[in-house]
């Protein structure tokens, strides 16, 4: 996941804000529990929000505690308190990192500095997460090889990512899960892949990296293919928002879903028109 899944901070309440902020904190420190404490430079809003979201399906329960740390050493900060979940979700948060930079790596965009500070961190998450780490590099290598193939269609093309994410859902939730949280992970999966090959548009095509969209259109910039094939650009994502919605109004949450509904149902929308207008990421409202 690269952190394009955001919340929409004018429709936010300011208890999901504080809300999110806690579960931010608490990733950072799961991730320092399961992977070490360079391993936190990989703190992600993609894995903060998954926390958000699985916490709620599952009716675990957020315990806020005030804590200092690497970043706030004088004054303490309500961060939500690390359990089972947290803890395995920031060792999820190190091995998407650590494959993340593998594939710059290949694709020959550097990153191998980088890299080195996830090894040990990936390796500990390997060894404490077996399972999970499988589940991860299956899907991954299948998604390398639907790019290796140079697969033009962006719905095949996004297809291991999706799997990926409806497979975590199932990994997570176990006898929780339904069709209608798989499904909504599978979109999340499929959007998350899409949205990034498209803000990726412009350099893909520059350097003759692999891009679905580009084999598919070809315009010369991500500007000309949103002039020339918006409609069918946008009706790819529209499809998905409206699945997205469905699945989410199927799904049994235990407590308060305004932040959840706020980032599927706003959020996410928000980044896609962003991306497809070619503008900058602007960063989160709220200073974490």
């Amino acid at each position: 996941m690269f952190g394009y899944v955001r919340y929409d901070f004018p429709n936010l309440h300011v208890k999901d804000v504080m809300l999110y902020k806690a579960l931010y904190c608490g990733l950072c420190k799961g991730i320092a529990a399961s992977s070490g404490q360079i391993a936190r430079v990989g703190l992600t809003y993609d894995v903060t929000f998954l926390s958000a979201l699985l916490h709620n399906i599952m009716g675990v329960e957020v315990e806020i505690v005030r804590e200092t740390c690497a970043e706030h050493l004088i004054r303490k900060q309500p961060m939500a308190k690390v359990d089972a979940l947290t803890r395995e979700l920031g060792a999820l948060n190190t091995v998407l990192a650590y494959y993340k930079l593998t594939d710059d790596i290949e694709d020959g965009a550097g990153g191998r500095g980088k890299r080195l500070c996830f090894r040990k961190g990936f390796l500990r998450a390997k060894e404490e997460y077996p399972v999970l780490v499988r589940l991860v590099e299956k899907y991954l290598s299948e998604q390398a090889a639907a790019e290796r193939k140079k697969e033009p269609s962006p719905d095949i093309a996004a297809e291991p990512s999706a799997s990926m994410m409806a497979a975590l859902s199932e990994h997570f939730l176990r006898d929780m899960g339904t069709p209608d949280t798989i499904g909504l992970f599978y979109q999340l999966g499929k959007w998350v892949y899409l949205i990034d090959a498209l803000d990726d548009y412009d350099a893909d095509k520059k350097r003759g990296g692999y891009n679905p969209f580009v084999l598919t259109y070809g315009a010369e910039t991500r500007e000309a293919l949103m002039a020339q094939s918006g409609a069918d650009v946008s009706f790819l994502f529209d499809t998905m928002f409206y699945a997205m919605r469905e699945h989410l109004a199927g799904i049994r949450f235990h407590f308060n879903r305004d932040l959840t509904d706020n980032v599927i149902l706003r959020g996410i929308p928000i980044e896609t028109m962003r991306v497809m207008k070619g503008e900058p990421r602007p960063p989160m409202t709220v200073r974490i």
